[in-house]
């Protein structure tokens, strides 16, 4: 990789990854509309309270592809053209074995998780064949997942974006056509949600037709030393995920002791406008991330410098004009999910948006330095910020600031917890400033 080209190449990746990222998160956020359409306010609850399950699937899949492919990119960048193979083989081993159990789970404990989340009688079917249709679908949304991550790291990110794009449409079209010509309901929804990953590993075939992969199956049994090394490298995706799952679940715990069902409504349109936000961020973080593993691999400690600052100027940037968005237009936002024309939910959802956005630029850099230290190896650092912005900061926040200040209290918890990690992640990343790649291992 040529230094001339370092920020033509960041600009073509990270674009790439944006756009297809909006499209992956636009999965749930087309369900949220139609289902606001089609379903009113007990939907969205209940797509709100299914939602962590989601998460924790893609989670899963994130793990193992953003794992195995910062590895297999590290290889490329060593020209260990063997260990990549073993790396991307060992990784199918693992994404079929947890495919399989969430399977297990949706056939014989859907019902239990789903009284597990909450769910009351008013919306417990709803939620618990979202749940369920989720969890079987789990083959197609982890190896989606995987694959997304090997091609983007294989050199092709602009396969991996028209996959991305391509089943988000497919998904908003089905949505529509399956809610409402077909009156399927939340079932026609999350089917819709189920058959967009089917469809973008359909495009992402075109990797192998072309003959453009340089990765391939290896006769080999599973490995435990790729097998640590691919969790290690990918917990913080994981993380991220499952924390935001957890994190969600507490919130409408929350949320329903004091505004009740309708506030647990209006948090979903808060939260799924969020998901889509922080798959911005993402996109930027992902479109660094190969350049940066096969600059470290190399040992281009200028040129992995470099991303990581063409990272930091591209996310401040896209914060200010994300928040100037909602700002300005959170009525109009939240009046596109109130089908309704509930006022409260109007009234609760403007307000938390424009307090709960507040930790844009914050969720930006910790993202995207959570990433840059996985792509440089320090699986310690990485883990440590997904933790405690997922976990250890986020839940003591909600509840001591919702205790104080109710609803108020619950949007700006995030805001708060998020700067608090941002310090953290400045702390390290000031700390191993001027050190040679190679030398932070976790």
């Amino acid at each position: 990789m040529k230094k001339t080209s370092c920020l033509g190449e960041f600009m073509r990746y990270t674009s790439l990854n944006v756009l297809g990222m909006i499209g992956l998160s636009c999965y749930i956020l087309a369900d949220t509309f139609f289902i606001a359409r089609g379903l009113g306010s007990d939907g969205l609850a209940a797509l709100n309270i299914a939602i962590p399950v989601y998460s924790f699937v893609h989670g899963c899949g994130m793990m193992l592809g953003m794992g195995g492919a910062t590895k297999y990119s590290i290889f490329r960048g060593q020209k260990m053209e063997q260990e990549g193979n073993r790396i991307f083989t060992n990784t199918a081993y693992l994404v079929g074995i947890f495919a399989l159990i969430f399977v297990l789970m949706g056939l014989g404990f859907s019902g239990n998780i789903t009284s597990l989340l909450g769910a009351d009688g008013e919306i417990f079917e709803m939620t618990k064949t979202y749940l369920m249709v989720v969890l079987l679908f789990a083959p197609a949304f982890m190896t989606n997942d995987f694959l997304l991550c090997f091609v983007r790291n294989d050199g092709n990110p602009g396969l991996a974006m028209t996959a991305m794009l391509t089943g988000s449409f497919a998904n908003i079209i089905l949505d529509y056509v399956f809610i409402f010509p077909m009156k399927m309901g939340i079932f026609g929804a999350v089917f819709a949600t189920g058959l967009a990953p089917v469809i973008s590993v359909g495009v992402l075939s075109k990797h192998w037709i072309s003959r453009k992969n340089n990765f391939h199956f290896s006769p080999a049994k599973p490995d435990i030393r790729l097998t640590g090394t691919t969790f290690s490298l990918g917990i913080p995706s994981l993380i991220s995920e499952l924390a935001s799952g957890i994190v969600i679940i507490v919130f409408n715990f929350i949320i329903l002791g004091i505004r009740g069902n309708l506030g647990v409504a209006a948090y979903g349109v808060v939260t799924n406008i969020s998901l889509v936000v922080t798959s911005m961020f993402t996109g930027i973080a992902q479109g660094m991330q190969p350049i940066a593993s096969r600059s470290y691999g190399s040992g281009d400690a200028e040129n992995t410098g470099k991303i990581f600052r063409y990272a930091v100027i591209t996310l401040l940037g896209t914060a200010a004009v994300i928040y100037g968005i909602v700002f300005l237009f959170a009525s109009p936002i939240t009046s596109v999910f109130n089908s309704e024309n509930d006022m409260q939910l109007q009234k609760i959802a403007e307000e938390g948006l424009k307090l709960y956005f507040l930790a844009v630029p914050f969720v930006g850099f910790n993202i995207v330095s959570a990433m840059f230290f996985t792509s440089t190896e320090r699986a310690f650092p990485a883990q440590m910020i997904s933790v405690l912005r997922g976990l250890v900061v986020i839940i003591p926040a909600a509840f001591i600031l919702s205790a104080v200040f109710e609803m108020q209290g619950v949007w700006l918890s995030y805001p708060v917890t998020e700067g608090i990690v941002t310090i953290f992640a400045v702390c390290v990343l000031l700390k191993s400033a001027g050190r040679k790649p190679g030398t932070e291992k976790a």
